[in-house]
């Protein structure tokens, strides 16, 4: 959970961003990209990104998102599919959210169905060793 590991003050300074959609910036259709991204401007369509995304203060999202990590500063409006999910002070949400890490600051503002569910856990196989010898060196 690299997007939580250190205190953000909404830059996102820690994180290596490939793709940044700056403030006045208005893209309508889906993206697909497999690096960090962050939203300053307005996009109209689909979101998916293969590790992380950060909606900044100015930025709005109308439509769905697919991530890894995210973390919300702006607005979105559609549904949320993510690991891990933080929604900051400024964050608003309208739409379903599914995740299994949610963390919520105060005044964020949420509106929809909230579904979380435990990380998947491994599954460790049992060896059993018949007719084993051990010797000392």
């Amino acid at each position: 959970m690299s997007l939580f590991s250190k205190k953000s003050n909404g830059a996102g300074g820690h994180h290596a961003i490939s793709t940044l959609i700056c403030e006045g910036c208005v893209i309508k259709g889906d993206l697909k990209a497999p690096n960090f991204v962050r939203i300053d401007g307005q996009l109209t369509g689909d979101v998916s990104v293969d590790t992380g995304l950060i909606v900044g203060e100015k930025g709005t999202v109308n439509g769905n998102i697919v991530t890894r990590e995210l973390i919300i500063y702006g607005t979105v409006n559609g549904n949320i599919k993510a690991e891990s999910l933080k929604i900051e002070s400024t964050g608003k949400i309208n739409g379903e959210i599914k995740t299994q890490t949610l963390q919520v600051e105060m005044g964020a503002v949420y509106n929809g169905k909230l579904s979380t569910a435990a990380p998947a856990t491994v599954q460790v196989e049992e060896i059993v060793l018949k007719d084993l010898k051990l010797s000392a060196l």
